[in-house]
């Protein structure tokens, strides 16, 4: 059915275990059962069938190097779980800056010079690569970076998939929203849900408190990590929508008020792309009696993320075969922390199932 042209905003470690997990599966079959992934056969299109034909970066370290080469460039700490992965001729281009790289990150993220070094023209090397869609893997907090790219895939004819927790895709009234419904190109988001991570395991405890006939009384959920993402994060004016993201998923999922305490909680540098996740719930049972559950959730973070994107990116390029536009509902609810629709997990699964075999336009 042809290539999954993808080009990458950020090239870090949710990029590189992507860009690994592809090479990884590429010899996986429609019939075979595969762990990790959630579908081998997307509609005809299979793992191997991702090319990854531009990235863009800030570091200076992994400019102008090969895309397999610069994913093993530090800061990067995602385990190389496929550590072969072959070159594809394919350079790194320096991209904009702007708060893309938090002033705390100029140092650990390498960050180039730019009294030395200067942007390339996205748009136009988004055309050039004839790639078929942008996804953007930039820091939490990069309000201004997410748009300008956003922007670019849109005014290069292209799709979108918004990793981060920057509210662009899931806002019906964004003019850039509107701009890939009137263009008729897909886009999807936004901030990715991890395949099995915090958000999601706390999400479906909710729904299964719910359906029990059990009222939580509290919520929280601490985060830990020793990734680029968790040291980005330390600054709090880069984590309001981040914070925002995750507790909504969360209590979307009753239909009351819920006290919750949600986020991202310390950067333990020796841990790596090692997330620990920390749950806590309270509730009452028959008889108003306590039911009390805790929760330690230990998971290798980018890898957790790639299993995901994998479907999103395969998504995108059905609606683009189809020629369908704006936002995605069944991929977006299904994959993302902050969707337009925040529906239950496994009607969303449903959906998606749908949207695969062409019953459910998006």
């Amino acid at each position: 059915m042809g290539d999954v042209r993808i080009a990458i905003a950020g090239l870090g470690n949710c990029a590189s275990a992507l860009i690994q997990g592809v090479h990884y599966y590429k010899d996986s079959k429609a019939e075979d059962e595969v762990p990790g992934l959630m579908h081998v056969d997307f509609g005809g299109y299979f793992p191997k069938d991702l090319k990854f034909v531009a990235a863009f970066e800030a570091n200076r370290r992994k400019i102008g190097k090969d895309i397999a080469d610069a994913i093993w460039e530090e800061p990067n700490c995602c385990v190389p779980f496929s550590p072969d992965v072959p070159k594809t001729g394919v350079k790194v281009l320096p991209g904009p800056i702007s708060d893309g790289v938090a002033p705390h990150m100029r140092e650990s993220f390498f960050a180039y010079d730019e009294n030395e070094m200067e942007s390339v023209d996205v748009m136009e090397e988004l055309k050039k690569s004839k790639a078929d869609m942008l996804v953007s893997y930039l820091p939490v907090g990069s309000a201004d970076s997410s748009r300008f790219y956003a922007e670019a895939a849109l005014e290069a004819g292209i799709g979108f998939i918004n990793a981060i927790p920057e509210f662009i895709v899931s806002d019906p009234e964004d003019p850039i929203a509107k701009g890939f419904l009137a263009k008729g190109l897909p886009c999807a988001g936004d901030d990715i849900k991890s395949q099995l991570g915090a958000t999601i395991l706390h999400r479906v405890l909710a729904q299964l408190f719910d359906k029990r006939g059990l009222i939580l009384d509290n919520t929280y959920q601490l985060n830990i990590g020793g990734n680029t993402d968790f040291e980005n994060m330390q600054v709090e004016d880069r984590l309001s929508s981040k914070r925002i993201s995750k507790t909504e998923a969360v209590t979307s999922c009753v239909e009351y008020e819920l006290p919750t305490k949600i986020g991202p909680s310390d950067y333990v540098p020796f841990l790596d792309d090692n997330k620990v996740c920390y749950i806590s719930m309270r509730s009452k049972a028959f008889g108003d009696l306590p039911i009390d559950l805790d929760l330690k959730l230990s998971v290798q973070d980018s890898p957790n993320s790639a299993g995901v994107i994998i479907d999103v990116a395969r998504a995108v390029k059905i609606a683009l075969d189809r020629g369908i536009g704006g936002e995605l509902s069944s991929i977006s609810s299904y994959s993302f922390k902050h969707p337009r629709y925040q529906i239950d997990d496994f009607e969303a699964r449903k959906r998606v199932d749908e949207f695969i075999d062409g019953k459910r336009e998006r």
